[in-house]
């Protein structure tokens, strides 16, 4: 469907692509343990700890796809002064993402998702429980000048905008319109993720909710692709974008166009998926990249489509790196990394 040298180009063009991404930061923490024994003091399993790592969730795993497949990133959003937030900054450093749009403050506590993971040395860990740790909603007036600040200081030197939103209040209605008046005045790419509240997001250039999501939105079930599509093309209208790209699971991604047809893309890669956690920050990464990078939709949607079912074979939250596309569209008969 796609030719090899195309796709191969659309990688090369993302590097010197900078991406300025606006969202939650979030740490996410992995907490390991080996199942030991059940607890006298309720019927609960004991684990016995064998490690702990923090790796970079929310906005943080969007802007660390976007690093890992060659662009520059800069994240712009909160973090508490708190040993959270310093592990986060850390990690953000030590991989090479620019802090400088990151802000630090006592008001604010980082956003912590805690998963707890039991497993023997030779068996798959699974999720127990997760416990999260979430700010108070909204910002407070000052933190949100500063946010926008920042989004005025480094808006206009990004090819695209991208917000990655988990419903912790930092995308309040000033730091959103402010950025969309930036985009607006320079014709610009903005994207939007958002969890719990999409349609805040009106007159972005794309979106990309789940199925699930997009059912709720359209206050039905989904039960066939006509119904898919009559939903699809009901939410392009209400958010006013031209691009709507809805991943569906095992059933891959449907892409709709304003001006353009609606398109079923299949699964990429194995449906028998080890985690989906962060596989939706790698596919609106990919999505804003390709395009951003001149990418057709329907090209950018199946990168997005192949980076997604990557992302999906690794447990726990992490990015894909550009070789790793690379190869994966190779495996379809397209180009590998020399």
């Amino acid at each position: 469907m796609f030719s090899p040298d195309r796709l191969r180009a659309a990688v090369d063009a993302f590097r010197g692509k900078t991406i300025l991404v606006v969202g939650d930061l979030i740490a996410d923490e992995y907490i390991y343990g080996k199942p030991s024994r059940i607890s006298r003091e309720a019927p609960v399993l004991i684990l016995r700890f064998s490690s702990r790592e923090v790796r970079l969730g929310g906005a943080g795993n969007a802007s660390h796809n976007i690093h890992t497949l060659g662009a520059r990133v800069v994240p712009v959003g909160v973090l508490g002064s708190d040993p959270a937030g310093d592990e986060v900054l850390t990690l953000c450093r030590s991989v090479g993402i620019s802090s400088e749009g990151i802000v630090r403050t006592g008001e604010r506590p980082t956003a912590v998702k805690t998963r707890i993971m039991a497993g023997g040395y030779q068996s798959t860990r699974q999720q127990v429980v997760r416990v999260d740790r979430e700010p108070p909603p909204g910002l407070d007036p000052e933190t949100e000048q500063i946010l926008i600040e920042r989004v005025g200081a480094f808006g206009p030197a990004a090819d695209a905008v991208l917000f990655s939103d988990y419903g912790y209040g930092l995308l309040t209605p000033g730091l959103v319109e402010q950025v969309m008046a930036g985009v607006r005045g320079r014709g610009g790419l903005v994207t939007a993720d958002s969890r719990y509240d999409l349609l805040r997001f009106r007159g972005v250039t794309a979106a990309t909710p789940n199925e699930p999501e997009l059912e709720e939105m359209v206050g039905g079930p989904l039960d066939d692709e006509p119904a898919v599509e009559k939903a699809g093309r009901q939410l392009l209208e209400r958010l006013d974008c031209r691009y709507l790209l809805v991943t569906r699971g095992s059933r891959g991604m449907a892409l709709f166009e304003r001006e353009g047809p609606a398109t079923f893309l299949p699964i990429h890669g194995s449906n028998e998926i080890a985690d989906v956690t962060g596989a939706g920050d790698t596919v609106i990464s990919t999505f804003t990249l390709a395009l951003a990078g001149g990418s057709p939709p329907i090209e950018a949607a199946w990168l997005a489509n192949v980076a997604g079912g990557v992302v999906v074979m690794k447990r726990g939250t992490a990015p894909i790196g550009r070789a790793e596309l690379l190869h994966a569209l190779g495996s379809d008969g397209t180009p590998r990394e020399p």
